[in-house]
């Protein structure tokens, strides 16, 4: 098999499953690498036994453009429809935040809910610094006032 043999049968196997720019897409990839490959000194057979039947390699396409649809729960993007599940302001949200969305945290209830919990949380370890500060206090403060004293009484 030869370098045109081998995209034409990726290009044949793709077609199925994929559209129009996410095949084209792939085919340049393809031919690319093994353009590159050739010019750093590797003969063009080499390059195609390494890479292996082009059927493989096009079910490993095939199933990483379906998982990337099940991940982002619509079609976008070259391997898909070009529509998307989210609007374009919920997609930016996704970027700007994206911890928050992989916590599940993607509606504006569920992020008020997320930093009302912070800020409590917050509030405890205050209350119990300075509750520990204020319990601490009485016996540390003549403590420390007696130290003072005799260190300036042991100074003259």
């Amino acid at each position: 098999m030869n370098r045109s043999e081998f995209l034409n049968k990726l290009r044949e196997a793709l077609e199925n499953d994929l559209n129009a720019q996410a095949v084209q897409e792939n085919i340049e990839y393809y031919d690319s690498y093994i353009r590159s490959e050739i010019k750093n000194g590797r003969t063009e057979q080499e390059i195609l036994d390494m890479l292996g039947d082009p059927w493989v390699i096009a079910r490993t396409i095939i199933n990483s453009a379906e998982n990337e649809r099940d991940y982002y729960g619509g079609t976008s993007g070259a391997y898909g429809s070009g529509q998307s599940m989210y609007t374009e302001e919920e997609e930016e949200k996704e970027i700007r935040h994206p911890i928050l969305h992989l916590m599940g945290i993607d509606t504006w209830w569920k992020r008020l809910l997320f930093f009302a919990g912070v800020i409590i949380v917050f509030l405890i370890i205050v209350s119990i610094v300075t509750g520990l500060i204020a319990a601490v206090l009485p016996f540390a403060l003549p403590l420390l006032i007696l130290i003072l004293v005799l260190r300036i009484m042991g100074g003259r």
